[in-house]
């Protein structure tokens, strides 16, 4: 699939709006943030959640990002091996399908993570929109949604643009 179809009005289009700026989008309302999945849902992209809330460790978010994204047994859960693997869904290998629209990562509680393991947070948002701009590359839509109950939460630019609050949520 395109991108985004540049003969349809889709600069109004939430899923456009959310990627604009860059592939990692920050959120502090559940409800917003269930309402954007339940929207893209709709819209036929595959939204995998993540309740990173309890993670204190890289090992915690190894474990949980392997399974949910079903990483073959020999993944390494270093950040090395993470930035592979998300290549590979990049290129539709696992994780993610050709015939979605798309693929969307929650990140629930990340500030939680961000608290106790600043630089692997923010090198795994990194990773994940220098993947995601990559993937674009080929037509597949990505984009990673985080979920902060602290509304102060920041980090510094991610694949080369700042992560920003999403359009309803803006400050």
């Amino acid at each position: 699939m395109a991108p985004f179809d540049p003969s349809a009005e889709c600069t109004q289009q939430l899923d456009f709006q959310l990627v604009r700026n860059g592939f990692v989008t920050l959120f502090r309302s559940r409800s917003a943030l269930g309402g954007t999945t339940s929207w893209l849902t709709e819209r036929g992209y595959r939204v995998v959640t993540v309740d990173a809330s309890g993670w204190t460790a890289d090992a915690d978010l190894h474990r949980d990002l392997a399974a949910a994204l079903d990483f073959p047994d020999y993944y390494g859960a270093n950040l090395d091996a993470l930035n592979d693997c998300l290549s590979d869904v990049a290129w539709c290998e696992y994780g993610a399908s050709r015939e979605s629209t798309g693929f969307v990562l929650v990140l629930d509680g990340y500030d939680a993570f961000a608290r106790h393991r600043p630089r692997s947070a923010h090198a795994v948002l990194d990773m994940f929109a220098d993947q995601a701009r990559a993937a674009a590359l080929i037509g597949h839509r990505m984009m990673c949604l985080v979920r902060s109950d602290d509304p102060r939460l920041s980090f510094d630019v991610v694949g080369a643009t700042p992560v920003l609050w999403n359009p309803r949520e803006s400050r």
